[in-house]
């Protein structure tokens, strides 16, 4: 049996993420009423005609009831965007909000107190619909909401739940910064070629290809990345050599310990 049509939706923001999130919503059937708030007209351009753009939360249409509110602005912008809806704060509205460091109180607080909000995580793969969002529902968020919030997190890639909202911090510095951890191992390979004398065009596509094949491998394999680092490993070996160098006790598990420790902090510093 097929899904239900999707009801009207409100987007408070169309930038990279905001966008990639509509571009998967339209092909699950969103409705044309659905309204995008979005200062940024090219931002919405491609979109034209499928939903209805505004440039500010003051335009949205008199009467306009969106069952599901995301919010994919800029976490500094929440002050100024959220009391301006809170008259859209009822019990049959969920809130998704994509905002790092935010959090769940500090939202409701701006809302008015009584809104139904979910916070979620996604990372940028998601505009390639192979994003990973994780999300966690607030008080009063009823199991309707959560489902049609986990159908619209699951258009741009795989959704996960957690019960603690403190986990979400972790979650922003693993998943969510996740991406540029990996476009910085293609980088630092890429000048590493560089500098045992392979010509410049081919470091940069041996590198990319190698990073984008290893995450397909990964994906597509049952096994564990341990294991799947242990099948590349011969003894006595080229790759075996290179792991004793990355993988010393201060070298790049620690200091990947230390970037996800310091990004966590950042999260938690952001919801002020």
């Amino acid at each position: 049996m097929s899904e239900p049509a999707l009801p009207p939706l409100l987007l408070i923001g169309c930038g990279k993420m905001g966008g990639a999130m509509l571009a998967g919503w339209l092909e699950l059937g969103l409705p044309p009423e659905t309204v995008v708030v979005e200062p940024n007209a090219a931002a919405v351009s491609a979109f034209a005609g499928r939903v209805r753009h505004v440039a500010s939360i003051a335009e949205i249409p008199a009467g306009f009831a969106p069952a599901a509110i995301i919010l994919a602005t800029k976490p500094q912008e929440a002050p100024n965007a959220l009391p301006a809806l809170a008259h859209l704060a009822k019990p049959e509205v969920v809130f998704l909000s994509i905002m790092a460091g935010r959090t769940i109180g500090g939202m409701n607080a701006m809302l008015g107190g009584k809104a139904r909000i979910i916070r979620a995580m996604p990372n940028t793969p998601a505009a390639l619909r192979l994003g990973f969002t994780v999300a966690c529902a607030g008080p009063g968020v009823s199991a309707e909401q959560r489902a049609l919030s986990d159908r619209l997190l699951g258009a741009i890639g795989e959704a996960a739940w957690v019960e603690e909202e403190g986990l979400i911090d972790p979650v922003t510095a693993v998943s969510g910064g996740g991406p540029a951890y990996v476009f910085l191992l293609a980088e630092v390979m890429e000048q590493a070629a560089l500098a045992q004398g392979l010509p410049a065009d081919l470091a940069r596509r041996m590198a990319r290809a190698t990073v984008a094949g290893s995450g397909a491998l990964l994906g597509a394999s049952t096994e564990d990345a341990a294991q799947l680092r242990r099948n590349v490993t011969s003894p006595k070996g080229t790759t075996e050599r290179a792991l004793a160098v990355l993988m010393r006790e201060e070298a790049w598990p620690a200091l990947m310990q230390e970037a996800i420790e310091a990004a966590t902090a950042r999260s938690r510093e952001l919801a002020g």
